[in-house]
């Protein structure tokens, strides 16, 4: 369970594998020729080079999956590049596939092109093709109804109308603002807000804007489906089958960004050993969700992170530029969460609040919702219920000590019970064990202290 769960998560596994309502449909066919990928022949004939370039020899079918691209493409860019001078053939392979390398020629070639723009993977797709793609699978076209919103989150202690408010906000596409006191659970639920994506997209390797790659599929973020059959390696020289292989399918992203942000990463990433430009983390979760945590922990001014965002909101696109100073435009298609402990009035003016469409409050839990927490993490730890033990923990420390009531308590404090019982011997808790996880957990702080503990000792990290 994540560290800054604040409710009980009895089994993401199954509910994370709820049926689909949409599937992308009418996928992009796979190029057949040079002209069908939009391409140019000399950008693909520096692609093959640099590929060559840094993998030796290779064969037409080791090309094709290199590249991402129909055979009989890299046949004719093989041939381009022979006719130049710049490779050659080096034999054949088994099953009598030609193997081709590098010339002197198209090693100087290569080595210019990579000097020019050092990405040397999957062919890309235009911006133009990108653009078109990102529109017709956006995320408000696909729907969200009621049920799903309930499934996705009938295995999680939270109150409906909260569900109520999230789960239209999400089938907007607008952004929403949640913000409570540390350790209320807005973190947890908004990242299980993924659950709810409906379908699947296309993801491209990377884009082509201003004669640059930019790498957009990043493993560390997109989650691949399995290939549809007649995908992968095996089919790659066929022509006619399977979509475009420059896109990856994928579920819907979901980008998570807290302290650690800062205003470069909104931009295109260029790194200048490598000459690759990397896609910043809204177009990583373009069609999809970008969550930003712990807002007003960043290393800016909110109103700087704010301002960032007004053209994007109110225009549906974004506004990057290349190393080089070439700049563009790409849809913004996101569901744009932030998630803050702090006063939404002292990080945003009023301008800005009236832009985000929802502003949802997550408050302290009532006794019920505490209990079942409690039950639902007593059976996550493999601990006894007892429920003159949580009444123990609701009236005679909570209430007397003016604590609110968080869904981060229950998990904290029976995880400290543990730590005690595994180290004195035991099998349950009992009362003089939880006021001792109690003492420990919220240690010699102030009772304003208390009643913001989250996780931590002091509580100020689970949101």
């Amino acid at each position: 369970m994540d560290t800054k769960n604040n409710n009980i998560d009895v089994s993401d596994s199954e509910a994370t594998n709820l049926p689909d309502d949409t599937v992308a449909e009418a996928f992009p066919p796979r190029p057949t020729s040079v002209e069908e990928t939009g391409l140019s022949p000399l950008y693909l004939a520096d692609l093959i080079s640099k590929q060559l370039f840094e993998q030796g020899v290779l064969d037409l079918h080791q090309l094709s999956c290199s590249s991402a691209l129909a055979g009989s493409v890299v046949e004719a860019i093989c041939h381009q590049l022979r006719r130049e001078g710049r490779a050659e053939v080096r034999g054949q392979a088994e099953g009598g596939a030609l193997r081709f390398g590098l010339t002197e020629l198209g090693r100087a070639a290569a080595q210019e092109a990579l000097a020019r723009d050092g990405y040397a993977g999957p062919a890309p797709v235009p911006l133009e093709a990108y653009t078109a793609r990102v529109r017709a699978q956006a995320l408000s076209d696909a729907g969200i109804s009621r049920d799903r919103v309930m499934t996705a989150f009938g295995d999680t202690v939270i109150d409906p109308a909260l569900l109520d408010q999230l789960g239209p906000g999400l089938h907007s596409g607008r952004a929403m603002f949640i913000h409570g006191e540390p350790g209320t659970g807005k973190s947890y639920i908004a990242r299980r807000l993924v659950r709810l994506l409906p379908g699947e997209v296309l993801i491209p390797h990377a884009i082509l804007a201003g004669g640059k790659a930019v790498r957009c599929f990043d493993p560390a973020v997109h989650s691949p489906l399995v290939p549809l059959q007649g995908e992968g390696e095996a089919a790659s020289l066929l022509l006619a089958q399977g979509h475009d292989p420059r896109y990856v399918r994928c579920r819907r992203p979901c980008v998570v960004s807290g302290g650690e942000l800062t205003m470069a990463r909104l931009e295109i990433q260029y790194d200048s050993a490598t000459h690759i430009h990397q896609a910043p983390i809204q177009l990583l979760a373009n069609n999809g969700m970008l969550i930003i945590d712990d807002l007003g922990r960043q290393r800016m001014p909110p109103m700087e992170l704010f301002n960032r965002w007004i053209v994007p909101l109110e225009e549906r696109r974004d506004f990057l530029a290349l190393a080089n100073g070439y700049h563009f435009s790409v849809p913004f298609d996101v569901a744009l969460v932030f998630s803050t402990n702090l006063d939404p009035l002292s990080l945003a003016d009023a301008a800005f609040l009236r832009r985000i469409g929802y502003k949802i409050r997550f408050a302290p839990l009532n006794q019920d919702a505490y209990r079942q927490i409690w039950a639902l993490q007593c059976r996550e730890s493999g601990i006894p219920f007892d429920s003159t033990l949580v009444d123990f923990v609701i009236f005679e420390l909570h209430a007397r000590l003016g604590v609110p009531l968080l869904a981060c308590h229950p998990r904290d404090l029976l995880g400290l019970a543990a730590d005690h019982l595994r180290y004195w011997g035991g099998e349950a808790p009992d009362r003089e064990v939880l006021a001792w996880a109690w003492q420990t957990y919220f240690g010699d702080f102030s009772e304003s202290d208390r009643a913001g503990g989250d996780g931590n000792t002091s509580g100020r990290n689970a949101s």
